[in-house]
């Protein structure tokens, strides 16, 4: 019991309705978790590790997942948050999206216990009849009071009838594959609720709920998000996914361990003891939650070579052991210095276009040899020279007859 009490404090934000969750978790049978994920971005971060982590516990225990990989949701965008109509995906880049998806879901959960089930498995059948006949079971006064919607409303920015129609689609979801149990982070709770509620109304025993809280990105502020630019992608390489970690603010440590780690909450008890009496060095600390995230996702040789990698580049400011190396002929040569130097950046796949390369520059994130790039400043492009993006990549230019 104190496992399982342990189990439903840490890293939970909120459980509907807790008696009936305990109820059923102690009865014995194998629970159906449900987890809904829209694969509109091709990549899953830290903040999608801290339900993936909690339902790996779970399958532990017996239990099975249900993954949802919304191919139709995708296509409308998740409203959750939202301060404006996001754009509209097409079919194959959802599905793209899907398979990288699937490859980072089982860095984390047994796919030996997990059920992958596509919304297109229903959907495609759907009619017009059949969507009129859900549509009808909720009214437009349930809808627009979630938060989102009434913010943008009081704003006077629009709102689409399919962001509308976006959580009636996600709770039937729910009914379809009858889910004992839906996980989300705290942000998915009306839409959970929804699936809750079509569930009774249906006929289907009514899920429980398990929230997760939202962990804060690198800039301590906000949820780690993709688009906001401050997340660490559990397909970072090790080097990178170290030296994210270390750049977190001193305030996210503890929030971190809490969520993305298994230290025994005895030593984390401790561990912010010692960060508030100012016993120990929060680099001290940090370094312990890099590696044992940065090991969690590859191995614990790769945090220690990330590790050093670390050490020698950043705190002795010694250039990296090895960085890739970026052939250019010695003809280019001739070109603008500045022009030259985005089109290595977006060659190299230090920038993924032109306008992210000169925005890199521009904002002082590109440096040659150590000297900060900018208008005014641009150190030859020689053999041999380190081009450094960003706190942690690195390219070392090889010119080539």
């Amino acid at each position: 019991m104190r496992d399982l009490d342990a189990l439903l404090r840490r890293g939970v934000a909120e459980i509907i309705v807790e008696e009936e969750f305990r109820r059923l978790l102690l009865s014995g049978r194998s629970l159906r978790f449900k987890l809904g994920l829209d694969p509109s971005c091709p990549d899953i971060h830290l903040g999608h590790a801290v339900v993936l982590r909690k339902l790996r516990r779970f399958q532990e225990m017996g239990h099975k997942v249900i993954l949802i990989i919304g191919d139709w949701t995708a296509q409308i965008g998740d409203p959750t948050g939202a301060q404006a109509t996001r754009p509209v995906l097409s079919r194959d880049e959802v599905l793209a999206n899907a398979r990288t998806y699937l490859d980072q879901f089982f860095k984390i959960v047994d796919p030996e216990r997990t059920e992958i089930r596509w919304q297109s498995e229903w959907y495609d059948r759907f009619t017009l009849s059949d969507m009129i006949s859900l549509a009808h079971k909720f009214t437009v006064a349930q809808l627009l009071s979630r938060e989102d919607f009434a913010e943008r409303m009081k704003a006077g920015r629009q709102i689409t009838l399919s962001e509308l129609i976006y959580p009636i689609l996600q709770a039937y979801d729910s009914v379809v594959v009858r889910a004992d149990v839906e996980c989300g982070g705290i942000d998915q709770k009306f839409n959970c609720l929804m699936g809750r509620e079509l569930q009774r109304m249906m006929g289907v025993p009514p899920q429980q709920i398990l929230l997760t809280p939202l962990l804060r990105g690198l800039d301590g502020k906000r949820k780690m998000s993709k688009s906001l630019g401050n997340y660490i992608g559990i397909a970072d390489p090790p080097e990178e996914m170290y030296g994210k970690v270390m750049s977190i603010p001193d305030e996210l440590i503890m929030e971190y361990f809490e969520l993305l780690t298994d230290v025994p909450e005895e030593e984390l008890s401790e561990m912010e003891e010692d960060l508030k009496r100012r016993r120990k060095n929060p680099m001290e600390l940090k370094k312990r939650l890099a590696f044992e995230i940065t090991s969690q996702f590859h191995s614990e040789e790769a945090a220690r070579r990330a590790q050093e990698h670390f050490e020698r580049v950043f705190q002795r400011r010694e250039l990296p052991a090895e960085a890739p190396s970026f052939a250019l002929a010695a003809s280019r040569l001739e070109e603008k210095p500045s022009s030259l130097l985005v089109s290595i950046l977006v060659e190299s796949g230090l920038a993924g276009s032109r306008s992210e390369a000169k925005r890199l520059i521009r904002d002082g994130a590109v440096e040659i040899d150590g000297v900060k790039i900018s208008q005014d400043r641009m150190p030859p492009l020689r053999d041999g020279a380190l081009i450094k993006v960003g706190k942690h990549r690195f390219l070392k230019l090889e010119i080539t007859e």
